[in-house]
């Protein structure tokens, strides 16, 4: 697919250039031609004018707007030398010149040159006519400034380059069999028409940033060989009101010039909010009166019109209007989510033909490794090793570089220039080693693969790294009870060493915390609230991440029993990590000189170390 442009000319720039530097040029000479020129009396002070008056020995004087001219008196009566002075407001002057015998009169209002009058009747058009030029110039086109309500979207056609298509997109294979039909209106709309059949007006793409939602669209407009119209919708909202509609107008104008064709709006919640989000109607004129031009043009589709199909990629669909999300506008609504195992190996042998791989390279352990990892994600991961490979003066890319990238990417940059102190590095091993040895323990967990003292990103002074075994999609109590113990095993392992504790446990508290209230508020767990939800909102909680919606209105008596539930969840998950610690205290004490010697336990030795715990005892 290649991109079709509109030529720009050239001619206006240089016209405008010309007329800006010929009005330039006409002002100059209007400015200092006259003070080239002119040769006139030397000025002198007022008061010194004033002096000579009084001492009579001036003859006649000349009073201007700007200045003031006089000539002095001679012994032998002629002429004598003339001298100008800057005029102040003064009362007194025309009775002193009286009192002293001086002939004063006013000075005429100079008559304009022809130079001056042509410059005033010609400097102003020219200047005109030069900024006009300059903005058309700036505009891109021969229209100009007239092309603002013009459409701003590009125009991808089928040329000679290579073009995108469903075997450039993995990991969505659900949305790509749904698109595929799209494919199939587009090449042989008559075969669904003739029986009836209604060709989908729109089709909204729905999923979290970097799943390849555009991908999708240009890979359907690739397999249907049909011209593609991409914009943003951020690009049809200007300052001025009534930009964003004549835009759209124009946009499904051409559109249906060149059906069949494909028109592409990315980010559509820019313009498809809801018009009652803010609590009244009316809230943004602009993008209220785009919108509406939008819902208008999708239901404008004529019968000829009938194979211009309008995708469109968002990843809030619960601000989008309602208007917009009804049959016969986004018919459809197909999910582009986050890929599992299988879907993250093909998108890895996608980006990894780009790139030289070592012989060690295993792209499912490689899958296996990067659970919520979106398809931008791993294209990233696949540029970081070979960033890695090639900075360390190797021709391929090793099985060690994708680790540290995943690291990179997971927990940050190395912080090798952060000195810890004895003491400190030693807090920080025991801390992790508690995360690790209480999480290896733990029904359901994640398996622990390393343990590192080596600081990381912003503020992270050591982690322990668990990797899931297969995808997981639900969790039941006991293993989200688990998930606390594993994070409050660093703050239990400073208990039991150093008798206090530091710092350093304060984002485990939080995530801590957090998780124990979404299961009370959220998930149903707890035997004295039931099985009711107590959070406000329809957004969508994933396990274990984000933060939990607030609270909808609750009595006094519920908020407490909902902060002792979350209180007992966190405390018994505390009592359990210290229980776990306390009776394998040699091993934690084995595994933690370990690490303090080699800062960072992985792989095989890791695990041998953690077969040697003891079950806890009932």
């Amino acid at each position: 697919m290649t991109i079709k442009e509109q030529p720009k000319p050239p001619r206006s720039r240089l016209i405008a250039n010309i007329l800006l530097a010929v009005s330039g040029l006409f002002l100059l000479l209007n400015l200092f031609l006259p003070s080239l020129f002119a040769s006139g009396p030397a000025g002198v002070p007022y008061s010194l004018f004033i002096h000579q008056v009084q001492e009579g020995e001036v003859s006649r004087v000349s009073v201007g707007q700007n200045q003031i001219r006089y000539q002095l008196k001679t012994e032998s009566g002629d002429p004598g030398p003339i001298f100008i002075t800057t005029p102040i407001f003064d009362l007194e002057l025309p009775k002193l010149l009286e009192s002293k015998g001086v002939e004063f009169a006013a000075t005429p209002p100079p008559k304009n040159s022809w130079f001056t009058t042509v410059l005033g009747w010609i400097v102003p058009p020219l200047i005109f006519i030069a900024i006009w030029q300059f903005f058309i110039a700036r505009g891109g086109g021969q229209q100009g400034v007239l092309s603002i309500g013009k459409s701003k979207a590009k125009v991808y056609v089928e040329g000679e380059s290579a073009k995108i298509t469903f075997a450039d997109v993995a990991g969505v294979e659900e949305a790509k069999t749904e698109l595929v039909e799209i494919v199939d209106f587009l090449k042989t709309p008559s075969r669904f028409t003739q029986i009836g059949a209604r060709i989908p007006k729109g089709v909204l793409l729905v999923g979290p940033p970097g799943t390849g939602k555009t991908l999708l669209a240009k890979a359907v407009a690739g397999e249907a060989g049909v011209p593609f119209f991409s914009i943003s919708g951020s690009e049809f909202v200007e300052l001025f009101v009534g930009v964003g509609s004549s835009r759209v107008r124009d946009l499904f104008e051409q559109a249906k010039k060149q059906a069949p064709c494909i028109v592409f709006i990315d980010e559509l919640d820019a313009i498809g909010k809801s018009r009652s989000s803010n609590g009244f109607y009316g809230g943004n004129d602009e993008r209220e009166q785009t919108l509406n031009q939008l819902l208008t043009e999708m239901d404008g589709f004529a019968a000829g019109d009938a194979t211009v199909i309008v995708l469109a990629a968002t990843n809030r669909p619960e601000t989008l209007d309602p208007a917009l999300l009804r049959p016969g506008r986004f018919d459809r609504q197909v999910l582009v989510d986050r890929p599992d195992l299988s879907g993250r190996e093909a998108i890895l042998k996608i980006h990894s033909q780009k790139v030289k791989l070592g012989e060690d390279v295993n792209l499912k352990a490689i899958a296996t490794r990067t659970p919520g990892f979106a398809g931008a994600d791993l294209a990233n991961l696949v540029n970081e090793a070979a960033l890695l490979a090639a900075r360390n003066q190797r021709q391929t890319i090793a099985q060690a570089d994708f680790a540290e990238a995943i690291e990179r990417i997971v927990a940050g940059l190395e912080k090798k220039s952060r000195v810890l102190s004895d003491t400190e590095k030693k807090i920080v091993a025991y801390h992790e080693v508690g995360h690790a040895m209480v999480g290896a323990s733990m029904p359901g967990s994640d398996r622990v693969e390393k343990i590192s003292i080596i600081p990381r990103g912003m503020a992270a002074l050591g982690y322990t790294l668990q990797l899931p075994t297969e995808d997981r999609f639900l969790m039941n109590e006991a293993e989200l009870r688990g998930q606390i113990a594993t994070l409050l095993g660093g703050r239990s392992a400073e208990e039991i060493v150093f008798g206090s504790i530091t710092t350093g446990a304060s984002n485990d508290l939080q995530r801590a915390t957090d998780l124990a209230e979404r299961m009370v508020t959220t998930y149903g767990m707890s035997k004295v609230l039931g099985p009711l939800a107590y959070q406000q909102g329809q957004q969508a909680m994933f396990l274990g991440n984000g933060a939990p919606n607030p609270r909808r209105m609750v009595s006094e008596d519920t908020a407490k029993a909902i902060d002792s539930e979350v209180k007992e969840i966190v405390e018994t998950a505390h009592a359990q990590a210290l229980e776990i610690l306390k009776q394998n205290r040699e091993l934690l004490e084995a595994i933690a000189t370990q690490l303090l010697e080699t800062e960072v336990i992985e792989g095989e030795k890791l695990h041998s170390f953690l077969k040697q715990m003891q079950s806890v005892t009932e």
